[in-house]
């Protein structure tokens, strides 16, 4: 295969491993009624002037399935943290004992479980539409290549290998999407 082919492959393997790694990010944000550090990763805190991520700032721990522990580097930052908790609007409340900031992580209902689910599908079907957009893309670029001369032969392979990469990473986002659902399922 022409180098030239072969580097829009390589980049485009390159870009849909960050569409797969995006989405797997959103998808892990959704939380399954079980606590999880990363549940609390799209949070931050006004520290001395400046956004910072909750987890720059102290630690977050599971003592148990269903409670997250943040504890701060500094105990003046517990009301700060506490209210961007709140401001994040996760559905969790914050306790606040002086020491460390509790959040007890309710039972899923059933209806919520539902709810989470049609979040987990959009997610994912976010991740396969940035994969068909790399895959139209590359297509678009690799049938420029005609003017440096590249073969019909050659493009329409190069076509088929693009094709090729699409369907596998599409199975790797609904696979992802797959194992979120049953763990939001499972009571």
């Amino acid at each position: 295969m022409n180098d030239l082919i072969q580097k829009q492959l390589n980049d485009a393997k390159v870009l849909m491993d960050r569409a797969i790694e995006h989405a797997d990010g959103e998808v892990a944000k959704i939380r399954a009624g079980k606590a999880m550090p990363s549940m609390l990763d799209g949070i931050s805190v006004d520290y001395y002037g400046t956004p910072t991520p909750l987890n720059q700032i102290g630690s977050v721990t599971t003592p148990d399935a269903r409670t997250l522990v943040v504890q701060p580097w500094e105990k003046s930052l517990l009301g700060l943290i506490e209210k961007a908790i709140m401001e994040a609007n996760i559905g969790l409340n914050p306790q606040n004992d002086g020491q460390v900031i509790r959040l007890n992580v309710p039972p899923l209902t059933e209806e919520r479980r539902k709810d989470l689910v049609k979040k987990v599908k959009e997610e994912a079907e976010r991740g396969r539409i940035a994969i068909r957009n790399i895959r139209k893309d590359v297509n678009g670029k690799i049938q420029r290549l005609k003017s440096e001369g590249i073969s019909e032969d050659e493009i329409k392979g190069g076509e088929a290998e693009v094709q090729k990469l699409t369907d596998l990473y599409i199975v790797k986002v609904d696979k992802i999407a797959e194992a979120k659902e049953k763990d939001i399922m499972t009571v």
